[in-house]
């Protein structure tokens, strides 16, 4: 194949090469064919089959090989052709040169950029694969485009080569029979700036935005179509049905009522969701508990002495279930009917994209959203089913703290439920099947957790890939090949925290054939759009990003859309996401690893909080504030902090990505001191200080000795 690509790009540089060195440009000049037209017209009166082949040839050779002269060439065409052999001559040309420069193009560099570039490219991929014959179609149609880079950047995507030949030919087929046509009058051309005036261009440019237009109307025959076969009633019970009753829902459906339009919310167990029951909010009030019990151990780093604490596993557990009962009349069915939402408890059965039952009720609706979370995942690991096994969901179920506790995950919830159990006193073991815990994170963040974890006493296995669960003389067991061996570990309860599984099942999904992802989500558009125009979905069901910050987010936009019809496009700029371990791990945009596997170029600027006022002050000075940015320019491609508060604190960077602001506007603001916040200043400060012109300074020095006299 090296061999076929050498000899490729041999002949490119032997055709171009001689373009240039025998000076043949002169003969596809205005003023030589004018020359010796009329020798030419006579020839093709008396050769016309030779000419036509002598010219179609030549006119693939040059559109393969992007040699200039192809508007002179299609004019030539019409003077000697005629605009109809002229134009049925030219078009093939065109045509099947073009399929060859693509060939070449893709031969040449098709795999390189896509293996260099293919993270990037991936949505492109994905809509050229989709929509790419229409879409060289409509740019066909515009000869503003210039034609040998269209050829090349379409050798970049997957598009076949069928497609690429039919779009190429269909679309250019137009402006090709008005040049022919044009070259009837070649003798009297003056200029060929002329053909291609302003006015001539915006004609082409009004005529490309056709195909836009038709593709607009045809997408909405085709949702129409598909929504038509379940029958579209006349008049509607609500605007919308909202399924689910967790962040996502409850925030769309505020959305739509704050709107004054009508909107049901279907919950069939609680509303509040997984955040409020088993997520979020009992989570960090475990943490909380674990972390006091943790100051109470380490009182007399502060200088207390004699201070010591006993667990009272059942009270920390009673307290949990004080915070869940306090915020609860927040998401209630009371609260939201008072705001304008009819709340009605009870499975939903999404009938049509039209129809929503809720046991004997129907529901006429004219949009539906679907925010039905996502459940633990629970792998087919042999032996688990004969466990007592526990996952995010039932480890609130727990009346005693467990002595021996296996957690089988490395991720944000299985380092939370791993410290904070060791907090408060369990033997903690933790498996984890990747190099290192926190894998999405950079290697100094996992390394930084992890060294934490292990200086308390929880046992860190990665690595390990759990193989089977049983039970021996000793008790439960797990079983894990590491480099080759096998590891037995003994434990008196497993966690599960292996990541959450959409629910999309048992509400009619299947019945509508929805289209879901690789990872078992809804297929959605920028939209939040399904497959069927009037369904929408946010939260876990849609992802990409399972947070419950995220599912607030996304039900903004779902909401909008299902009321106005999909024009607003979830943004996706600044998406921050937080563990919140001791120390807490926080980040936005970008990680390191994220941008060398992108081939993003970045520069690194650190500060280290081991000498920070607050943080000495706190005792928690362990940590670092980390922020890439373009490089040689403030722009912030990401951020990440450990330490203290780094949830907290890594708002300030959100904001500043959110809103285009680079660290110079960070370090131009007032921090109070001493606050952990300042880190964030000490961050930017560092990035200015590393980017000040150096070669200034002893200009600076002299300038002072002067002024000393």
């Amino acid at each position: 194949m090296k061999k076929v690509r050498l000899l490729v790009v041999i002949l490119v540089a032997a055709v171009l090469g001689s373009w240039f060195v025998f000076d043949l440009e002169r003969y596809v000049s205005l003023e030589f064919v004018q020359s010796q037209l009329g020798a030419l017209q006579t020839f093709t009166q008396e050769n016309f089959a030779l000419t036509a082949l002598i010219y179609f040839s030549v006119y693939v050779v040059m559109a393969a090989f992007s040699i200039p002269g192809a508007l002179m060439m299609t004019l030539l065409g019409g003077a000697l052709f005629g605009l109809l052999w002229g134009t049925l001559i030219v078009s093939f040309a065109s045509s099947i040169g073009a399929l060859l420069g693509f060939l070449i193009a893709r031969m040449l560099l098709h795999d390189w950029v896509q293996n260099r570039y293919g993270d990037k490219l991936a949505p492109i991929n994905r809509g050229i694969r989709k929509d790419g014959g229409f879409y060289l179609f409509t740019i066909r149609m515009v000869p503003l485009f210039p034609y040998f880079l269209v050829n090349l950047v379409m050798s970049l995507t997957p598009i076949k080569p069928g497609t690429f030949y039919v779009a190429t030919q269909s679309g250019m087929l137009l402006a090709t029979a008005v040049f022919v046509n044009a070259g009837s009058e070649l003798a009297s051309i003056t200029s060929l700036s002329g053909l291609v005036s302003g006015s001539v261009l915006f004609s082409f440019a009004l005529i490309g935005v056709m195909p836009l237009l038709a593709r607009f109307i045809v997408a909405g025959i085709q949702r129409r179509k598909l929504s038509r076969r379940f029958g579209r009633p006349r008049k509607f019970d609500v605007n919308t049905v909202v399924i689910g009753g967790g962040s996502a829902g409850l925030v769309s459906s505020l959305i739509v009522a704050g709107a004054r339009a009508k909107v049901v919310l279907v919950e069939q167990h609680r509303m509040g969701g997984d955040c409020l029951y088993t997520g979020c909010v009992p989570s960090k009030s475990l943490l909380r508990s674990g972390h006091v019990k943790r100051l109470i151990d380490e009182a007399s780093d502060f200088g207390i002495k004699d201070a010591s604490a006993t667990v009272d596993f059942p009270a920390v557990m009673e307290r949990i279930r004080k915070i869940i009962a306090r915020i609860e009349p927040h998401d209630s069915p009371e609260r939201f009917t008072s705001l304008g939402v009819e709340c009605v408890s009870g499975q939903a059965k999404i009938e049509s994209p039209y129809v929503v039952s809720v046991g004997d009720r129907k529901i006429t609706t004219r949009s539906i959203i679907l925010a039905t979370g996502a459940r633990p995942l629970e792998p087919p690991i042999p032996g688990l089913d004969q466990m007592d096994y526990l996952t995010s969901d039932s480890v609130w179920s727990l009346e005693s703290l467990p002595e021996r506790l296996l957690v089988v995950g490395g991720g944000p919830i299985g380092c939370e439920m791993s410290q904070a159990f060791s907090n408060l006193g369990s033997r903690v073991t933790q498996v984890e099947m990747a190099p290192r815990i926190l894998f999405r994170e950079d290697p100094e963040v996992s390394e930084l957790l992890a060294g934490q974890f292990r200086d308390q006493g929880i046992e860190v296995l990665t690595g390990h890939k759990v193989v089977q669960f049983g039970c021996d003389e000793s008790g439960n067991f797990m079983e894990a090949e590491y480099e080759g061996d096998f590891v037995r570990v003994h434990f008196d309860r497993v966690l599960l925290a292996l990541g959450r599984k959409p629910n999309v099942e048992g509400f009619g999904l299947e019945e509508l054939e929805m289209p879901l992802t690789a990872g078992g989500s809804v297929e959605v558009n920028q939209y939040l759009q399904t497959a069927y125009p009037n369904i929408y979905a946010c939260g876990d069901v849609a992802g990409p990003y399972q947070f419950t910050h995220m599912a607030s987010h996304q039900a903004f936009f779902a909401a909008m859309n299902a009321l106005a019809g999909g024009w607003r496009k979830v943004s996706y700029k600044a998406v921050p996401w937080a563990t919140f371990t001791s120390p807490e791990v926080a980040r936005v945009g970008l990680s390191e690893q994220e941008a060398r596997e992108k081939g993003v170029e970045y520069e690194v600027t650190r500060y280290d909080l081991d000498m920070h006022d607050r943080a000495l002050a706190d005792g928690a000075n362990q940590g670092f504030v980390k922020v890439l940015t373009v490089p040689g320019k403030d722009r912030i491609l990401g951020a990440v902090i450990v330490g203290h508060h780094a949830g907290e604190l890594i708002g300030e960077f959100v904001l500043a990505m959110t809103h285009g602001m680079g660290l110079g506007k960070i370090a131009a603001a007032t921090h109070i001191y001493p606050t952990m916040l300042e880190a964030n200043k000490f961050a930017a400060n560092a990035w200015r200080k590393a980017h000040m012109p150096g070669a200034v300074f002893p200009w600076l020095e002299r300038y002072f000795r002067w002024q000393r006299g």
